[in-house]
Order: C-alpha cells, then sequence, then structure tokens
C-alpha cells in the first residue's frame, strides 16, 4: 500500500493505493470520510481516499507518508466504523534503498534492456528489468521498491517489460530530484563502501 497525501494540490485527504488503477474501469462507494475505489469489473478494492484525514491523524508534506501502528490502528477503526471489513497494512520501509547487481543478462524481446537481479539486502535478490546504459555487475545503486512514490508522483508496483517481471526500479539522480543531477540516462553510481539494504538517504549517498 503506498499513503499519499498533498494537502495544496487535493484537500485533506489521505490516498491509500494499492495498485496501478490506470487501465482499470472503476466506481466510487463512500460512507462518512472513507471512500472505497474499487475495479468494476470484480469489485476487487483499488485504493480508499480518507477525508478529513488530519482530524484523524497528524500529517503533512506533499508526497508519500508512513502512517505509524497508531495511525493505522485509527484509520482501520474509522473503516470499521462505516462497515468496511478490509484494513490498511503499513508499507514496508525503507521503499529507497542501496542494492546491487549481482546478475545482468539482456532481454530477449529488447535491444537496450537488461534482466538484473538485484542484491537489496544480503538475504534477498530481486529482478529489475532496467535500461540503463551504464548498468553493470557489481554496481551498487539506488533501488526503489514496489511501495515507493517518487518525487514526481509516479509510483513503484511490480509489473513487466516487455513480457518480463519488474519489481521495482533503479534509479537515476534527476529521477531522485537530487540537487545538480546530470540531465542524461544512467542510474546512481555509488562508491563501493556503500552498504547494500541501507535506506538511501541524499545527504550521505549523493554529494554534489
Amino acid at each position: 500500500m503506498i499513503f499519499a497525501y498533498n494537502k495544496e494540490q487535493v484537500g485533506d485527504v489521505l490516498m491509500v493505493i494499492l495498485q496501478d488503477t490506470k487501465p482499470i474501469a472503476r466506481q466510487v462507494e463512500r460512507k462518512g470520510k472513507v471512500a472505497r475505489v474499487y475495479a468494476e469489473k470484480d469489485g476487487h478494492t483499488l485504493a480508499w481516499n480518507i477525508f478529513e484525514a488530519s482530524s484523524l491523524m497528524k500529517l503533512s508534506g506533499d508526497g508519500q507518508v508512513f502512517p505509524s501502528p497508531k495511525d493505522l490502528e485509527v484509520l482501520n477503526q474509522e473503516l470499521a466504523k462505516e462497515d468496511f471489513e478490509e484494513k490498511l497494512e503499513a508499507t514496508p520501509t525503507p521503499v529507497f534503498l542501496v542494492g546491487q547487481i549481482k546478475e545482468m543478462k539482456a532481454h530477449p524481446d529488447s535491444d537496450h534492456l537488461n534482466i538484473c537481479q538485484v542484491a537489496i539486502n544480503p538475504d534477498k535478490t530481486v529482478q529489475i528489468v532496467a535500461g540503463a546504459p551504464n548498468a553493470a555487475v557489481g554496481l551498487k545503486t539506488i533501488v526503489a521498491l514496489p511501495g515507493a512514490m517518487m518525487p514526481n508522483g509516479s509510483l513503484i508496483f511490480p509489473g513487466k517489460l516487455r513480457g518480463v517481471n519488474s519489481y521495482g526500479m533503479m534509479c537515476a539522480p534527476r529521477e531522485l530530484a537530487l540537487p545538480n543531477a546530470p540531465q542524461k540516462r544512467g542510474i546512481i553510481e555509488l562508491d563501493d563502501t556503500a552498504v547494500v539494504g541501507e535506506a538511501f538517504d541524499p545527504a550521505k549517498h549523493w554529494q554534489r
């Protein structure tokens, strides 16, 4: 689940997004402060909108937010009060972290994409399809995992690129809106001392 809040652009609404809804015809049912967005075809829940959200939890900023366990309890009480049986769950964190390319092979249906096996902690590797020209085995970079919201508002969910499963994105400096980011293609190249699995910290991982 991706939790997002932008009072200036959207109003006092906490948006809870479960999946990419762009290609799906949808309907909305609202009870009190809670609106459930669901797929027209089969009724499964795509997203929630919690209105007057600041009356339920402390909110600030204009992007992704990470509710505390206490916040989630309050939000789920609000859903239950309106007779919704589903529950909101925390987004696993961190969603931006140091990863390292362990294996890489050419995509069978593309002349520029590669299928990469990327370590995101010492015990876990995910598959990411990427077109970065500087991708290479051994490279450490910043990975956005499913459940991340990019600075431009785009959302990271598991998906497919040219028919191959991809579970995240390796990030270019400009995609993370970093200061003095080069305006060219290519993912961030971290020093070899960067620790795989460590949460992304611009002050530590980007000094330009």
